[in-house]
């Protein structure tokens, strides 16, 4: 940024927009060097760690800016400096441009790396610091307000030779321009927010009569996210590929691409699972795309990091421009995999004045990389986020080919403030196959306890038959579904839970710690010795089903008989052992033997095996199968489906109510859920919460009796 000021002196009447079109010349004898030797890092979590770790290898100083909810998170232990920035929402502190700004004045730090999210991408904020003299670490602002209106990026590129997907992208946006312009590009047709991001403000109209409301609804949305409800249209296409390049410009008029990514596997419109390079592309459809790229960033007089992101059809691999990501992104790592570079460390150099370190013929590409986002969130139920403790977070050991980008430790919690992501899984193969199969070794040991996660369906995703092949695409999960959520396998269920109720007990028999609070468990010692003859009956749910796990301790050590439901007894041997990797059950069973991990805390048991992680719950009394009355309760009543914060409730006591008729809404890890009354009725009565008040997954906002 301090570039941009810089040749603004020289040349007073040269515009941001003309700079790609500066002599390159005049532009390398008028830029000097300046030395970065402090940065503070406006963000939070793993890229806040990430840009830290690098900055460090360079001996750059770093400065944490932490909200109420991060004052013992890992970004700040690792930074020399923190600064504590405001409570926990976002929008009073990670988002408060003014009060980072005056930190970054405050502690004396030359430049602010925004990482990604929050205000990396703020247009107003990146103009204040180059007012500020300070060096703002990504593109020109003329570049990140081109790139952040997506009509006025689409016309750019198209003026740029880059290609676009047909629609409309004009400025009247009256409702009778824009259906004409529909009935022209033809259906299905997606309508986007012109100012989206992140799949808010998108809408797919499949028939004409879902195009008003479609457009409506797509329209309110884009109003509340991001002020302003001005749509495009642009041609569906039906089930493509989302592929990526990752560009880089510095100041004297260099720009190179360092290959493309695939990040077609999706849910809710946001990535899941990516790859470098992108499977079964030909290598002429590499380089076009790769040359589409950096046209893109020639046009905009790019500097930095950015992504350019392309459609590409699945079938034909013609690709068309979506749209352009001024930032780092959340998936840099596997470009860096492939690569052999430190992305971040490109950025500190060039937003320090230095020329890139590699021409477009050095850049080369190695093997294949996969990213898996590690989530804090329940796939079997839409993937809802969820938020709570870590109890235990055990994660793979980095290797030289296994990196782990993670901005929490064991012992402290998701946040419903902040995004749900725990970690990034980064792994690197001489090929595709072996690079899925090390992710596949490497998911399985994740031990996770505390909050669902997507640990196993990542693991299932990841051998999916069709994913290995290659053949991806952002309707993948959906179309795989029956893959992707399999029934219940009941032996391995039944083993499992045998596993599950023998942990516990075993390890209540060493900590003396059975009591008579457990409903369901017939306890007749206070501790276990081997001359009693106990039966113990445990209720567990496991996947929503109730199991009933009955063991009976056998005279001989170590042994027991155990029954589940009402299938055939077994004979097991079971002991509990320490090891460095935890606690270990192994169990015998006729001639096979098991090791798997467990966990024990509070009501729950943990079971780790060789196909992932699974969650058993042994229910305290308030978890116990539902009477009638229960039942009748929750037909007549809302409530929170995740941990969240109150965004509004729509209804007042008294007031009448149809099925599907929204209740309230609640905002969760960034992310609007919007709650529908389940039947029709009368408002019974309300919690008292309002907005911005915490509430807990399962909380009882609304309940309804009979219009009677």
């Amino acid at each position: 940024m301090w570039y941009f000021r810089h040749i603004n002196k020289i040349r007073p009447s040269l515009n941001l927009k003309s700079l790609a079109r500066f002599n390159h010349v005049q532009v390398k004898e008028s830029i000097k060097r300046l030395q970065i030797s402090k940065v503070l890092i406006a963000n939070r979590g793993e890229i806040a760690c990430r840009v830290m770790r690098t900055a460090k290898k360079l001996g750059i100083r770093t400065v944490a800016v932490y909200s109420d909810a991060d004052k013992h998170a890992m970004h700040v232990e690792m930074a020399d400096e923190a600064y504590h920035i405001g409570p926990a929402p976002s929008a009073q502190s990670y988002l408060n441009a003014a009060k980072i700004l005056d930190i970054a004045k405050k502690s004396n730090s030359h430049a602010i790396h925004p990482g990604y999210g929050f205000l990396s991408e703020n247009v107003e904020f990146c103009e204040k610091c180059t007012k500020e003299g300070v060096i703002f670490i990504g593109p020109p602002p003329s570049a990140i307000r081109d790139m952040g209106i997506k009509s006025t990026s689409k016309a750019i590129m198209s003026s740029a030779g880059v290609p676009i997907v047909r629609g409309y992208h004009g400025e009247d946006q009256s409702i009778e321009r824009l259906q004409a312009e529909a009935q022209k590009v033809g259906f299905p047709l997606m309508i986007k927010a012109v100012r989206g991001g992140g799949g808010k403000g998108m809408r797919i109209a499949m028939t004409e009569e879902e195009f008003l409301p479609q457009l409506e609804s797509a329209k309110r949305e884009s109003l509340k996210s991001f002020g302003d409800d001005n749509m495009l249209l642009e041609q569906y296409i039906t089930d493509p590929r989302h592929v990526e390049v990752q560009v880089f410009a510095d100041m004297h008029g260099n720009v190179v691409h360092l290959f493309e990514r695939d990040c077609s596997v999706q849910r809710r419109h946001q990535k899941i699972i990516e790859e470098a390079p992108a499977p079964g592309l030909s290598e002429n459809t590499r380089k076009a795309i790769g040359e589409a790229a950096v046209r893109a960033a020639r046009a905009v007089g790019y500097v930095g990091a950015g992504t350019v992101e392309f459609i590409l059809h699945r079938v034909t691999h013609e690709f068309h421009f979506m749209e352009m990501n001024t930032r780092l992104q959340v998936e840099h790592p596997i470009t860096e995999m492939i690569t052999g570079t430190d992305l971040v460390e490109w950025q500190l150099r060039v937003a320090g004045g230095e020329p890139l370190p590699l021409t477009q013929e050095e850049v080369v590409r190695r093997g294949h990389a996969v990213e898996c986002r590690i989530y804090a969130e329940e796939p079997s139920a839409g993937f809802l986020p969820r938020a709570g403790t870590l109890h235990r977070l055990r994660q793979p050991a980095p290797e030289d080919n296994v990196r782990i980008e993670t901005g929490v430790r064991e012992g402290q919690e998701v946040s419903v403030h902040y995004d749900p992501m725990i970690a990034k899984l980064v792994v690197w193969g001489r090929d595709r196959n072996e690079a899925l199969a090390k992710t596949r070794a490497k998911l399985s040991e994740y031990q996770v306890a505390g909050l669902e996660t997507n640990v196993n369906f990542l693991l299932r995703l990841s051998g999916a038959t069709a994913f290995v092949s290659g053949d991806v695409h952002t309707a993948f999960i959906p179309q795989h579904e029956a893959e992707l959520f399999p029934a219940s396998d009941q032996r391995l269920a039944n083993q499992r839970s045998i596993h599950a109720a023998l942990g516990f007990l075993l390890n209540s028999q060493r900590n003396n710690s059975i009591t008579p609070n457990w409903k369901g468990i017939s306890v007749e010692s206070a501790s276990w010795r081997p001359n009693y003859q106990l039966r113990k009956t445990i209720p567990l749910k496991f996947e929503d089903k109730d199991l009933k796990v009955t063991i009976e301790y056998e005279t001989a050590p170590n042994s027991y008989r155990v029954q589940v439901n009402d299938g055939e007894w077994q004979q097991i041997e079971a002991t509990l052992r320490d090891t460095e990797l935890g606690l270990r059950l192994i169990t015998r069973i006729g001639d096979r033997t098991s090791n798997v991990g467990l966990l024990t805390y509070e009501d729950q048991v943990h079971v780790y095996d060789e196909n992932g992680q699974t969650v058993h719950y042994i229910p305290r009394p308030k978890y116990q199968a539902g009477s009638e009355e229960d039942v009748a309760i929750s037909q007549n009543s809302a409530c929170s489906p995740t941990p969240g914060v109150m965004e509004r409730i729509l209804v007042a006591k008294g007031d009448k109510v149809v099925k599907g008729q929204p209740l309230f809404v609640v905002i969760a890890m960034k992310m609007e859920y919007v709650v529908r009354s389940p039947r029709d009725g009368v408002v019974a009565n309300v919690a008292a919460v309002k907005q911005g008040d915490a509430v807990g997954k399962g909380a009882q906002i609304v309940l309804l009796e009979d219009a009677s």
